[in-house]
């Protein structure tokens, strides 16, 4: 899909959903809805895609999102459970009853469900895995068994595999006796009588090559093969490597257990970026933007209760200068760049060494250099910016001594930026925390606090 015609869907999914609001609004005195409004809802639900409906239940307020689940054919419920986000999950799932979630898990494969399993009401666990095949059974617990980070918990049981010895005729005959088949299926798993992963044969490399071959002769060994222990993103980020499809997932002897898929991958990275941005702003978990106003501040104090603390720590830095700000009012006016610059460097650092850490590009040495590289770059901004605004600071208060002060307080801050924009993520990785929990906020306080304390230090020492 191009920018344009990605720019044209979303235009349209926006439309639909103005629409949907629209019909929502044509209350009846007694505020239910007319009979002919129910019926053009039904119908525009039942021309989304379950990925476009789970956009408009996340954008309405609760009332008209559980009018709107209400509309949903029961087919579809399972699916569109899967695209909303957790928090929107969970307030679809507490307006369901018992059989409604049941009917909605039902239409669901194994590793779907799996996925769902966690939001669902505990009681009801017992008769919905009494519901399922024996298969269906094991491999719902084998998916919940693991670590929602890793690979698998998000594992597809569903693929095609075929033995070594057989002919690509015998192969092809086979796969049309399939009604169809499974979804981002790009190539097939060759394995043994044992169960054991030899190969891949790619459906291109079927297509192309003579039928009385065998597979063995054409299939090529597998180097993409991945475990269900494995970490999640760093799989994610081989299939963004590699262009992969889909690739294996074996056990430790190598015996064939299941599939990961593109579509599953592509998730774990919008969720890892979505998480990355929370964490940057002290939010805990991604938040239902209609949440209840006690769910919002659950999701939220924390971090303003540190970044309350680390004001309150600028502010009196700012008090130790009470007379030199009362002496020199123009302290008063120029603080405030000194600050905002150095956590404007700080925070274009910290982003891109947190992301270096997520592709697991730092190692010990190479923080090192990344540390004199940081602050050499700081260095020559400081030098740079801050004689423009030491410029700019000696003509308007005719002071070539508050110049000085405002370049050497820029560059010192720009410096105390860098040095703090590669520590806070290194050493919250080497305590085992994400580097990005909270890091806006950090990398913030520190250069609010050391650009007055640098700035009105100096200008205390050189001015008064």
């Amino acid at each position: 899909m191009t920018e344009v015609e990605a720019r044209s869907a979303a235009s349209r999914l926006h439309d639909q959903l103005d629409v949907i609001v629209e019909l929502l609004h044509r209350h009846e005195a007694d505020g239910r809805l007319p009979a002919d409004v129910l019926v053009d809802l039904r119908q525009q639900l039942d021309e989304l895609h379950p990925a476009d409906i789970a956009f408009i239940l996340e954008s309405l307020p609760l009332d008209d999102r559980l009018a709107i689940w209400q509309l949903v054919k029961a087919d579809r419920d399972g699916e569109i459970l899967l695209e909303v986000s957790d928090a929107v999950r969970e307030s679809l799932i507490a307006d369901m009853d018992r059989h409604e979630i049941l009917a909605a898990a039902e239409t669901l494969d194994a590793d779907e469900l799996a996925d769902l399993v966690e939001d669902l009401p505990t009681a009801m666990l017992p008769e919905l895995m009494a519901g399922l095949d024996a298969q269906q059974r094991e491999q719902v617990q084998s998916a919940l068994s693991y670590e929602d980070d890793q690979l698998g918990a998000l594992m597809d049981f569903e693929m095609v595999t075929i033995r070594e010895d057989v002919s690509l005729e015998v192969v092809l005959r086979y796969l049309r006796r399939w009604d169809e088949l499974p979804a981002q299926t790009d190539k097939l798993f060759v394995i043994n009588q044992d169960n054991l992963l030899t190969g891949v044969l790619p459906l291109h490399w079927l297509l192309v090559n003579a039928p009385d071959k065998m597979v063995s002769d054409v299939m090529a060994p597998d180097v993409n093969t991945f475990h269900p222990e494995n970490d999640a993103y760093e799989v994610a980020q081989a299939f963004e490597r590699y262009d992969l499809v889909t690739a294996p997932v074996v056990d430790d002897n190598g015996h064939l257990i299941g599939r990961i898929t593109i579509d599953a991958m592509v998730d774990v990275i919008r969720e890892e970026g979505e998480s990355e941005a929370l964490s940057r702003a002290g939010l805990r978990e991604e938040e239902d933007i209609f949440a209840s106003v006690w769910a919002s501040l659950r999701n939220r104090w924390s971090w303003l209760a540190i970044n309350l603390v680390t004001a309150f720590i600028a502010s009196r830095v700012i008090g130790l200068f009470e007379n030199s700000i009362e002496r020199l009012v123009a302290l008063a006016a120029l603080m405030p760049i000194v600050a905002g610059i150095g956590g404007n460097s700080g925070n274009q650092t910290i982003t891109m060494i947190v992301r270096a850490l997520a592709l697991n590009q730092i190692t010990a040495e190479s923080a090192k250099r990344l540390w004199r590289k940081e602050l050499t770059v700081s260095l020559l901004n400081g030098l740079i910016w801050g004689g423009v605004i030491g410029v700019v600071a000696w003509w308007l208060y005719d002071s070539l001594s508050l110049g000085l002060v405002m370049t050497a307080a820029m560059t010192l801050n720009l410096l105390l930026a860098a040095f703090a924009g590669v520590g806070i993520p290194v050493l919250m990785t080497r305590f085992g925390r994400d580097p990005a929990l909270g890091s806006s906020v950090l990398i913030t306080a520190m250069t609010d606090s050391g650009g007055f304390f640098i700035f009105l230090g100096l200008a205390s020492i050189f001015l008064m």
